[in-house]
């Protein structure tokens, strides 16, 4: 059970792909909008269950809950080797050179 006021992610389908307006892109119209939202969880729940959130802005929304605790995983890739040819070269440029 995830207990009111817990912090949480929600998603929920906003348009499906039949609603989608006709100068969306072809590729675009095949998938429904789509909006995950975090917010403070207003009600006990559990994971799977339809619930509403209040988010930091005070905004109210209804979707999913998909996620307890929600945060950033993304990162920028692996090491690439070239940029440090780059960023030499840059400075190069901006400084004239080592500094």
């Amino acid at each position: 059970m995830i207990k009111k006021g817990e912090w949480v992610r929600i998603h929920k389908n906003i348009l499906e792909p039949s609603e989608r307006a006709p100068q969306v892109p072809e590729d675009t119209k095949l998938c429904p909008l789509e909006m995950w939202v975090k917010g403070y969880l207003l009600a006990d729940a559990k994971m799977g269950d339809e619930v509403e959130i209040e988010t930091v802005t005070g905004r109210k929304e209804t979707g999913t809950l998909i996620e307890v605790n929600p945060y950033y995983d993304h990162d920028f890739g692996t090491f690439v080797p070239e940029l440090l040819a780059i960023d030499k070269q840059v400075r190069d440029i901006v400084f004239g050179g080592d500094r």
